[in-house]
């Protein structure tokens, strides 16, 4: 696996790498050895599917507050998105900044989001389909949402917002929004 850091502490690009031959390829998605080396989580509590039918649906940006703050790694299973991060550690150097990846099934590489971050994506082709990995179980007493087109934070999403869920539409801003301790 290769592990690229983006521009948010503890955020990576994970890379498979494939061995092939004629047949196809074979790679290992996980290795709980390798993500501890890089200091990241090395358990999953809970695994969700997320299926986006239409291009252009925005899905976030969301977040668990202690004491179910969650890593998430992401993997694309169909489809193509932008895939988006914000940072909202309490004392982070990088506090409301964001950075985004493009996960594609063709490309295979994933995203690890840590603890305290906010996250959401942006489908870049139809019938898209994500894998999530939670290091914590989802807690709705504890869940909570950014605004996907704050100005203060300025994400750039590529395509004109399709679909978008009330909920989404009404997430509150950075400002209105405590830091993750």
């Amino acid at each position: 696996m290769k592990f690229t850091p983006l521009s948010l502490a503890g955020a990576y690009q994970v890379g498979l790498e494939r061995r092939g031959d004629s047949r196809g390829f074979f790679a290992r998605m996980f290795c709980r050895e390798e993500f501890q080396r890089h200091g990241l989580a090395g358990t999953w509590e809970q695994c969700n599917v997320s299926y986006s039918a239409e291009k252009g649906t925005l899905r976030g940006m969301h977040f668990q507050r202690p004491p179910k703050a969650d890593a998430k790694l992401v993997k694309c299973m169909q489809g193509a998105v932008f895939d988006v991060i914000v940072d909202l550690r309490k004392g982070s150097e990088t506090f409301g900044q964001w950075t985004s990846v493009t996960l594609s099934s063709e490309g295979g590489e994933m995203i690890y989001i840590p603890a305290g971050c906010a996250h959401g994506f942006q489908t870049l082709t139809p019938n898209a389909e994500l894998l999530y990995f939670h290091s914590d179980s989802y807690s709705p007493e504890n869940e909570g949402g950014l605004h996907h087109a704050d100005p203060d934070v300025a994400i750039a999403w590529p395509l004109e917002i399709g679909t978008l869920s009330e909920r989404d539409r009404t997430l509150p801003p950075l400002k209105n929004v405590d830091p993750i301790s």
